[in-house]
């Protein structure tokens, strides 16, 4: 008797705030010098932009590819003296500009928000295995987008490298339109997900 059930396995490094662009001055609308070009990223997450200055008046265009891998833009205005993080999950950043002249440093990261795809289409959900890290948090399931309706939350915990196998319902969880687990690389080292 054969089995229709797939796996996916799901991995991300913690942040880093200087992954994407170090430290460096950025001249009057002008872009960050990627540490790739390309920037390929680990998982679909969500991007930061640093400032050692004033940027709350000006912005920073992003231009990359999205959790889908489809071309996406975003505009995101900066911080003083702090970290702004996209709306937009990216799995690639192609350039970085600022908009206007950037009052002192800017660096370019990843944040720990990541938005993984379980799979595209029609699915549901039989099982998982995760191997959590010394910080408890949550970990959610979307359908559809990674911001999509919460289908399921399940809580890790703090001890590093011990595993959960969290019980789910016999007939599975139904994902109409696709699934996506929501979570962070510093609450989950790492998880396999089984689905039909």
């Amino acid at each position: 008797m054969s089995s229709d059930i797939q796996s996916t396995f799901i991995s991300a490094a913690v942040a880093s705030a200087t992954a994407i662009s170090t430290a460096a001055a950025v001249g009057n609308n002008a872009a960050l010098t990627l540490t790739s070009s390309p920037y390929v990223t680990d998982a679909a997450r969500k991007i930061t932009i640093t400032s050692a200055g004033d940027d709350s008046g000006k912005s920073f265009t992003i231009v990359g590819l999205d959790e889908l891998g489809n071309a996406t833009t975003e505009s995101l205005v900066g911080a003083d003296t702090g970290v702004v993080t996209s709306a937009g999950y990216y799995t690639s950043i192609t350039s970085i500009t600022a908009v206007g002249n950037p009052a002192a440093n800017v660096s370019a990261g990843t944040s720990n928000s990541v938005a993984a795809p379980i799979f595209g289409g029609r699915l549901r959900l039989k099982g998982l295995y995760a191997v959590n890290t010394a910080t408890a948090g949550t970990i959610t399931f979307r359908e559809t987008s990674p911001t999509g309706n919460i289908r399921m939350q399940f809580a890790t915990v703090a001890s590093a490298t011990t595993s959960e196998y969290p019980d789910v319902p016999d007939d599975g969880i139904l994902f109409k339109d696709g699934g996506y687990i929501d979570y962070s690389p510093a609450n989950m080292s790492s998880i396999t997900v089984f689905y039909a």
